[in-house]
């Protein structure tokens, strides 16, 4: 269990990541809008932290990914140990 724990750890960690990528597309945003920085500076930095929230939110999805191949390991082996105990009990 200790590496579910794991993996639902980093995906917390990544999803706060990806709010504060989030944000700074909003400060971003507010310094463009109060004429603080040139639009060019704002679509390029923009694009950038765009990039990294996508690559973010797909490593969220392969680390879901794992979470649900994991439960689906530990469920196989649960069942193998029962079917184990049921054969130990039979004799």
């Amino acid at each position: 269990m200790s590496f579910l724990k794991r993996l639902e750890k980093n995906i917390a960690k990544v999803e706060k990541r990806i709010e504060r990528e989030e944000n700074k597309i909003a400060r971003l945003e507010e310094k463009y809008h109060s004429k603080k920085i040139t639009k060019a500076k704002y679509n390029i930095d923009k694009r950038k932290i765009s990039d990294r929230i996508k690559s973010l939110k797909s490593r969220v999805q392969t680390l879901k990914g794992l979470t649900v191949k994991e439960k689906q390991h530990q469920e196989e082996k649960e069942k193998k140990k029962e079917e184990k105990m049921k054969k130990k009990e039979k004799k």
